[in-house]
């Protein structure tokens, strides 16, 4: 695992604050700089968007080009001053008391016998004076000066200035806030590495799309280490708070410009969160609401018949709370309770909010409030919350369900331990069979995913059946059991629990549990999937998929991006990448969104979408994407796919030339417990590393040992993925036969295109390379084609196929360059004129990573005489005579750590 970051040279990127996002503004600026027809530049937008750092950018562009430079900011106070903002750009000793004469002596000075070209930036254009704007309109129209100018949207501008910014002589760029995916280019770009989705999505919600206030959070959150990264990623802690001194004294002016009398009802929404408008009135009157609204402070919003209002930015909640004394607190808290009570608990959701005001307030409530409030927050995934008002009901309240919706609460924040004490201990209580059932399961889900103890899940759905008597009861014990089995490393077995369960091909809505049916039909999915039939696991993740989305409540039913993770993997390996892509980031992007915690589907969503890149070969993507999920799967507790997560991030930074990373991802890899699912792919991570050492020997014995246990575990794509990569390390002839097996009994255009490749490396014929090439590219399989076309290239040069060798360069090239910095030994060896024989492709690796003649001997049991004489005939090949220059020649990245950058597109 790379080194944490958060130092000094972190903050002086985020304080210089790089314009990323803003490229097409960029862009506009030095077309409409290069048209003579425009007389200058002006940016428009609202407060915060980055209109003077963007101006100052292009002020930078037109002093580059030779202009010379002056810069002004209007403002209030100045412009009670006629040219008060720019009198220190005024030549000194010009008498302007005859503006006509004056003004034009003003051009005549700046122009000078030097015939300077001056740019101006005047920021603020829209608080200038009136003279001023009329004398700059005069030295533009006299062509003695350009002009860059910010304005602020909205608000009134002197006639002059509008006569100055108007008009086709002056070329307008609106800017507006910045949405999520500008905001991730942006933080990358400023803090040097990915920025997690949950955390990207935070930052940008807290900030509002105001870059000003964005920045703001990011140097707050670095300077309490609340933002952090792990050499990969950065995430925020789970308890970090929003704002600097900086931040406070902007937000706060503009809240002090609405007065006193609003202070109330600011304080209302600060604390309770979105009221009633009746509820509003009655703490300010409407004539108060109506100056925050048109202030931009609050904001009203109908559902039905229900209006209520709240805060209009989130920030201003966090710098209003935090000066609202403790008493002012607790007596608004009370306050709001009593005008909720005097209306009756009429809308479903207004005990959660009586007893979450009054626990505040007082910290206590009547324990029915506080158990109903908890089911409540339980209906709206706020598990934070369920704890919170389960732990101040006295446990002599708790009733077996009440041990069950905390147990849940628990294991769905990843505190297994406690969540596995409290649900062991609801078992030994009286409940009926619908929460022995319910209770059963979230208690095998719990040990699975936040254990790995599957052994226990299987024996405590065991212990269930036993006092289970209903036939509905069983198919339900019977579909748990059969998810614990195919994710942890039992697929067939699990598959075949379900082909018994024909309930599960009825109609969904006649299940006994819809949820249950849901968690069947994803766990069917994922088992065709493993075992190759993925046109079987795909209808059924669609059909999920949709049936989850007709739910009237989804309340208690797992996030539907359920379903679109196991979507990814059938279409992943049925070679549908491109469209595996779509819905992974889609499934993504819904799993940052939800309130929910959902972090094992969201570690599942990334790792898929990493492996999907891995096998495009697109090594920068999936090293980003299994970073993400590592990142998820460590903290607050890790979860069983850590181990498998972190192979892939050891794999794709050692294919990268990350040596370094790679060694600390795989020994992290190695002190995990085994996942279970994807048998024998946590071990890539190992054969990658030795790989791009040139220890292929050991990367083959390794990849041998992973596809034994891939094929124990009746995984037969990872079996399939596995004997690819054994081949592409120099093993071809051995695997042929058996992913040609393989492939007969999967689906798809991917485990037949992988059998032809391996094939194909194994004849060493061109045309069968090179009709394989196209394809993998056609598949998405960008490295895979790259690597056959290289070897294409090779066999045709070797065979006096000119035409041939040079069309599949041209191809390998074009694959290659989609592949994000990837290398392997494939692609370094045949590049060459003269192709290396295998035996001299490995020894000479070896030996340009510097390893002596006789540790590569003793490597490959061979006598030094015998490595020497293979170095001879690869240098003669290469045309090279040190190890320096073949390390050079094959092209081969050394262990140098890289800072992860987005590559070159």
């Amino acid at each position: 695992m790379g080194k944490s970051e958060g130092g000094h040279g972190v903050r002086s990127r985020v304080a210089r604050w790089p314009l990323a996002g803003r490229d097409t503004e960029l862009t506009d600026f030095a077309t409409a700089w290069g048209d003579r027809r425009y007389r200058g530049v002006v940016v428009f937008g609202p407060a915060g968007v980055g209109k003077s750092r963007l101006a100052e950018e292009f002020l930078a562009q037109a002093v580059g080009e030779g202009w010379k430079a002056g810069r002004a900011t209007a403002s209030a106070t100045a412009a009670e001053v006629p040219l008060g903002a720019i009198a220190h750009l005024i030549p000194p000793g010009i008498d302007l008391s005859d503006p006509v004469s004056g003004f034009a002596e003003v051009a005549r000075s700046l122009v000078g016998p030097e015939r300077r070209r001056w740019v101006l930036l005047i920021d603020d254009l829209h608080l200038l004076d009136s003279t001023s704007a009329v004398l700059l309109r005069q030295l533009l129209d006299a062509g003695v000066i350009r002009l860059i100018g910010t304005v602020r949207s909205g608000e009134p501008v002197r006639e002059a200035v509008d006569a100055l910014t108007g008009g086709d002589a002056v070329h307008r760029i609106d800017l507006s806030t910045f949405d999520q995916k500008q905001a991730e280019v942006l933080l990358q770009a400023a803090l040097g590495r990915p920025v997690k989705r949950r955390a990207l999505r935070e930052l940008h919600t807290a900030a509002g799309g105001n870059v000003l206030y964005l920045r703001e959070l990011v140097v707050g959150a670095l300077e309490a280490g609340s933002l952090a990264s792990d050499g990969e990623i950065w995430e925020l802690a789970g308890d970090w708070r929003a704002g600097t001194p900086r931040l406070a004294e902007l937000i706060g002016v503009r809240l002090a410009a609405v007065g006193e009398g609003a202070r109330s009802v600011l304080e209302l929404l600060s604390v309770c969160g979105p009221v009633s408008l009746m509820d509003a009135e009655a703490v300010a009157g409407p004539v108060v609401l109506t100056d925050l609204e048109e202030a931009g402070i609050v904001q009203i919003d109908t559902d039905r018949r229900r209006t209520t209002l709240q805060l209009a930015h989130p920030l201003y909640g966090e710098i209003i709370r935090a000066d609202i004394p403790h008493l002012v607190r607790r007596r608004t808290l009370l306050q709001q309770v009593q005008r909720a009570e005097s209306r009756g608990t009429r809308r479903r959701d207004d005990a959660l909010h009586i007893a979450s005001w009054r626990l505040a307030a007082t910290g206590t409530a009547d324990p029915a409030l506080l158990l109903q409030a908890a089911g409540l927050a339980r209906h709206a995934h706020d598990y934070e919350q369920v704890i919170v008002l389960i732990d101040a009901v006295p446990e002599s309240c708790w009733t077996a369900q009440t041990r069950l919706l905390l147990g849940e609460a628990l294991w769905e924040l990843g505190r297994w331990e406690r969540a596995d004490a409290v649900l062991a201990d609801a078992d030994s209580v009286m409940i009926n069979e619908d929460q022995k059932i319910s209770l059963t399961i979230t208690r095998m889900l719990n040990l699975q995913w936040m254990a790995g103890r599957s052994v226990q899940a299987l024996a405590v759905a065991e212990a269930a059946r036993m006092r289970v008597t209903s036939a509905a009861g069983q198919e339900l014990l019977r579909i748990a059991e059969s998810y614990i089995l195919v994710v942890s490393g039992q697929p067939a077995r699990g598959l075949a629990l379900l082909e018994d369960i024909d309930s599960l091909a009825k109609d969904a809505r006649y299940f006994p549990d819809i949820h249950l049916w849901l968690m069947g039909a994803s766990t069917r999915s994922l088992g065709l999937s493993y075992a190759g039939r993925t046109s079987e696991a795909l209808t059924w993740a669609e059909r999920a998929y949709s049936v989850h989305l007709e739910l009237e409540d989804q309340t208690l039913a797992p996030h539907p991006a359920t379903q679109l993770t196991a979507q990814v993997l059938a279409l992943t390996e049925s070679g549908r990448l491109a469209e595996a892509r779509i819905i992974g980031e889609k499934a993504v992007a819904e799993l940052s969104a939800s309130r929910a915690p959902v972090r094992p589907v969201q570690v599942w969503a990334s790792f898929l979408l990493g492996r999907v890149e891995w096998l495009a070969g697109h090594a920068f993507a999936a090293r980003r994407w299994w970073a993400e999920a590592a990142a998820l799967a460590r903290n607050p507790y890790p979860i069983t796919p850590l181990r498998l997560v972190l192979a892939g991030l050891a794999a794709s930074t050692a294919v990268l030339g990350d040596l370094d990373a790679a060694e600390q991802f795989q020994t992290e890899a190695m002190a995990c417990q085994p996942t279970g699912s994807f048998a024998g792919e946590d071990r890539l991570g190992e054969a990658w590393l030795l790989a791009s050492r040139g220890q292929l020997t050991q990367a083959r014995i390794v990849l041998a040992e992973a596809v034994q246990d891939a094929s124990d575990s009746g995984y037969a794509t990872s079996e399939a993925l596995l004997l690819t990569d054994l081949a592409r390390l120099g093993g071809p002839k051995s695997v042929s036969d058996r992913l040609f097996d393989l492939a007969a009994g999967c689906d798809g255009a991917f485990a037949p295109a992988r059998a032809r490749l391996v094939a194909a490396l194994a004849s060493g014929r061109a045309e069968q390379l090179l009709a394989v090439a196209g394809e993998l590219e056609e598949i998405g399989a960008d490295l895979l084609a790259a690597e056959a076309a290289m070897a294409a290239a090779a066999a045709a040069r070797q065979t006096g196929q000119t035409r041939r060798a040079a069309a599949a360069g041209q191809q390998a090239q074009s694959c290659a360059a989609r592949c994000q910095g990837a290398r392997t030994p494939l692609l370094a060896t045949t590049e060459t004129v003269s192709p290396l024989t295998a035996r001299e492709r490995e020894i000479a690796l070896l030996a340009a990573h510097g390893t002596p003649s006789k540790d590569i001997a003793d490597t490959l049991h061979l006598s030094v005489r015998t490595v020497d004489n293979h170095l001879h005939h690869a240098y003669t090949k290469l045309g090279v005579t040190t190890r320096r220059e073949l390390a050079n020649a094959l092209g081969h990245i050394t262990g140098r750590s890289q800072t992860i950058a987005a590559p070159n597109r």
